[in-house]
């Protein structure tokens, strides 16, 4: 943020004609030091009392330790905190309120600047109530309702594009803050210049919201403030949440930054917005912790407030909060941030219908609809300077709270299990292994070194590599044997003319040992190197053990035909569903009772993972399973996305986001994306797109298409949205579309 010169002259009328002065000026005396300013006599946790029960005590004391040691170290004076699931909350309070002049002690009902959590709590709601009664188009022009804003192709930038910060629009004015006047400040918003066409990538936008701000003031006739008080927080009994908050309320306000001689205190803190006279759609609400976690519920409730009033529709919130993947891969909805370079509120484990939003002030909130839970922390961070700061304070209290709510499984891969305790079957026996870069415990030890750690006499003394090689780097055919550069162990290449462990490579070997993490899909080869794996240990006499992993798509979830006619088995090694719902231990069961029956085979069990769980819902790390298998999200696309590369289509190899990609330098994209949006395929979300691969297919050429986002992973059924994808690509474009070669992974007549 950029200091406010001149201050006190140039408060706005709102300040003078409401004799609010007070409320901005804390004078502070010029012989104190301000880097000397922490709460560390204060920072221990204000225990309130409130229930812990249904949340783990060891994640609470955590989340007390992170808040309280932050406020030690002087990142923040201090703040509160709020987690709830399924009805049940815990809320703790930390440290002081104010600093200076003197300190105060932080309380439940301390007000706070919310920063920009007015684009989620104010603008963004205003603006789908509005969209919900049909008085505003989502994707019409931003001029419908603006006139003025034209020139420079402003002509074309859509509400939608605003709400999700692809406009192209600038950050915020450029031209400095030596005005003031909420008329001046839109004058000088619509004057800005473009920085960037829309659609070009994602610039996070305080004019954006400005925008919208002055959107639901034209079409509904009354003052954001206004419209939000009536249809918002009145409803909601938020009774603390306002712009311009009451002077009466001031012993209760958070102060912020020391500007000149004095801190700010129930003045908003962002310069554009006091310039604006303290209203504006990006900055300038101020809220509680109770009213925060009010409207989380609401939203959390698909629109309902306590009483049962119904603030939004359902499908309001749904088309609210739907994720949208913009250009680059980053993800929003529409207000609110979902995966992007600010997501550090998400923290490590919730999951990917999540969403939520931060404050420049050092506020923050985050939701979890598929867990039925959200989390709240409110600082004033920048009290009584710039220097304090939460990103790391936001992860590390979204990750614990995620786990004090079970919201994420901690699981056991059974390598993590043999590293723990040891096997058995393993004791005094020269092992081979098959794994590659996925081979790792939780705590990222080798799988090599874990086999041997707990159990005596146990050494692994070859190993062997599936696709893509031991490093999973390789992209090519006919991988060569090679030496393991971290131990000097041989490495025999299972993905040559010769798919399987040959007699020579078994010599010395006592047992064969699988440890790779699967996608879930039948012609991800990694099953077949494993079922080739199985019959040589059979030929050789020797067991074969497997160490189980989790399914990353869920163990729920079955899609696609069986096959049929299989021309290539190594894409089809068993008549199973295209994405088969099984783990690599259950397949070796499945594959020992019907194929390689005289195998002695010995699953490791993976434990705590329940089969609706997908892979964001566990404590697992993810680790590429191969070269573009970047994501979970990828994962989850693979089964439908993946059977179309065979054809004359790029999946969005050679790019940041293979699988959510698909396109051709012939494809009318716009054409593709009308088709589909008549197909209407459940859990995604599908928008045009434009992209030039650096590798693989048309590597270099500008490809047409779509981006696909996964919106819903519980509604998905990948198989569906490929062949719809394949039907009307067909239907657009005829014999130039190659749509024979979509059997040659599915292999159904």
């Amino acid at each position: 943020m950029m200091p406010f010169p001149k201050l006190y002259s140039r408060l706005s009328p709102w300040l003078r004609l409401r004799g609010l002065a007070a409320l901005v000026m804390i004078p502070v005396c010029s012989g104190i030091m301000l880097p000397a300013f922490t709460a560390q006599a204060h920072a221990e946790a204000q225990t309130l009392g409130n229930s812990t029960a249904g949340f783990r005590p060891d994640k609470i004391a955590a989340i007390n330790a992170e808040v309280a040691g932050a406020v030690r170290r002087g990142e923040i004076p201090g703040g509160v905190f709020w987690m709830e699931r399924g009805g049940k909350h815990w809320e703790n309070v930390y440290g002081s309120r104010a600093l200076v002049p003197v300190r105060e002690t932080m309380t439940a009902d301390t007000i706070f600047d919310a920063a920009s959590l007015t684009k989620v709590m104010a603008t963004t709601p205003c603006v789908m109530l509005l969209v919900q009664e049909k008085k505003v188009d989502p994707d019409a022009a931003v001029s419908r309702y603006i006139p003025e804003f034209k020139g420079q192709g402003k002509e074309k930038i859509t509400v939608r594009q605003l709400m999700t910060h692809v406009s192209g629009l600038m950050p915020d004015i450029t031209t400095g803050f030596h005005w003031q006047g909420y008329e001046e400040g839109l004058r000088r918003v619509v004057s800005e210049p473009i920085k960037q066409a829309p659609e070009k990538g994602f610039i996070y936008s305080d004019i954006n919201f400005i925008l919208l701000g002055e959107i639901v003031h034209r079409v509904s006739g009354e003052s954001l403030d206004a419209f939000a008080r009536r249809r918002l927080y009145q409803p909601l009994g938020m009774v603390d949440t306002q712009y311009r908050p009451d002077p009466a309320k001031l012993a209760r306000i958070a102060p912020t930054e020391i500007i000149g001689t004095a801190a700010l205190r129930g003045v908003v803190h962002d310069p554009t917005a006091r310039c604006m006279g303290g209203v504006a759609g990006h900055a300038g609400l101020f809220t509680t912790l109770v009213d925060t976690a009010k409207y989380c519920r609401m939203l959390l409730n698909q629109g309902k407030a306590d009483d049962g009033t119904v603030i939004l529709k359902p499908e309001t919130v749904a088309l609210m909060t739907a994720v949208h993947q913009l250009p680059g891969g980053e993800k929003r909805t529409l207000g609110f941030d979902a995966a992007t370079r600010f997501s550090g509120t998400r923290g490590a484990h919730f999951g990917p219908l999540s969403y939520g939003h931060t404050g420049w002030t050092g506020t923050c909130f985050w939701i979890d609809p598929e867990a039925d839970s959200f989390y709240v922390l409110l600082t004033n961070r920048n009290h009584p300077t710039e220097q304090g700061s939460v990103g790391l304070l936001r992860y590390e209290t979204s990750s614990l709270a995620a786990e004090a709510m079970g919201c994420v499984t901690p699981v056991k891969s059974g390598a993590d299990v043999v590293a723990e305790r040891g096997l058995k079957e393993l004791e005094g026996r020269r092992i081979g292994l098959i794994t590659n870069q996925t081979g790792l415990t939780s705590d990222g030890v080798s799988t090599l070194k874990a086999l041997e750690k707990k159990t005596p006499g146990a050494k692994v003394t070859v190993l062997f590599s599936p696709e893509h090689g031991i490093a999973g780097k390789l992209d090519h055919e006919n991988i060569a044997d090679s030496r393991d550069g971290a131990t000097g162990l041989p490495v025999f290449s299972l993905y040559t003319k010769t798919r399987k462990p040959s007699p020579e490579s078994l010599k010395g070997v006592d047992v064969l040992v699988f440890d790779i993490q699967d996608v879930g899909c039948r012609f991800y080869t990694y099953i077949s190197t494993m079922l080739n794996c199985m019959e040589a240990a059979a030929e050789a006499g020797i067991p074969f053990v497997v160490l189980d992993r989790v399914n990353p798509v869920d163990g729920l979830d079955v899609e696609g035909p069986l096959p049929v006619d299989v021309k290539n088995p190594f894409v089809a090694c068993h008549s199973i569903p295209v994405r088969h719902g099984m783990t690599v231990g259950e397949l070796a069961r499945l594959f020992a009772a019907e194929r390689v029956k005289n195998v002695k085979l010995t699953v490791v069990p993976v434990e705590g993972w329940k089969r609706r769980l997908f892979f964001s819902q566990t404590l697992a790390p993810w680790e590429n399973p191969s070269p573009n298998m970047r994501s979970p999200e990828a994962a989850l696309l693979y089964p439908g996305i993946g059977l179309l590369e065979f054809s004359n289509l790029s999946v969005g190899r050679g790019t940041g986001t293979p699988f959510s990609l698909v396109g051709a330098p012939w494809v009318n994209g716009p054409a593709l994306l009308e088709r589909l949006r008549k197909a209407k395929p459940a859990g995604v979300y599908i928008e045009a797109a434009d992209f030039t691969p650096n590798a693989s297919k048309f590597a270099g050429e500008r490809c047409h298409g779509v981006q696909i986002t996964v919106a819903d992973p519980r509604a998905l059924d990948s198989v569906r949205l490929g062949i719809a994808i394949a039907q009307a690509l067909f239907e657009e474009h005829g014999e130039t579309y190659e749509l024979a070669k979509v059997n040659t992974l599915l292999f159904h007549p």
